[in-house]
């Protein structure tokens, strides 16, 4: 089972990025999917997640308005769209898939799958 993340690199404040995020090895279409960073120094975090069917989401307060986390089942595939991004959103960037498929935790416990992370960085 693997999740692959990518779409990350280098944008000047205020620009975008797409991340996506695959998995193989199984299908997570039944289960809730979810963002986290970490930023050097700190503590991974959770940015967003959406449940199996897309009809609930969540976000962290720092980035609601501005990133939307949305999904494809038939491609096992999740996506953040990250808008007016600000240097402060520099961090790694993990896709997971939990255990969940309706409830949107913010946890790093509630997810059991992790992709292996891609570095965006905002220059201002």
């Amino acid at each position: 089972v693997q999740l692959q993340a990518s779409g990350g690199g280098l944008v000047q404040a205020g620009g975008s990025l797409k991340l996506s995020c695959v998995a193989s090895g199984r299908t997570f279409s039944n289960n809730v999917r979810g963002w986290f960073r970490q930023a050097p120094g700190k503590e991974r975090e959770f940015v967003s997640g959406i449940s199996w069917s897309g009809g609930s989401t969540d976000y962290a307060d720092s980035v609601k308005g501005r990133f939307t986390i949305s999904r494809d089942n038939a491609k096992n595939t999740v996506y953040l769209q990250m808008n007016s991004l600000k240097p402060a959103d520099t961090a790694v960037y993990y896709c997971a898939a939990s255990r969940s498929n309706v409830r949107v935790g913010r946890l790093i416990s509630e997810y059991d799958y992790w992709g292996q992370g891609t570095q965006v960085t905002v220059s201002s």
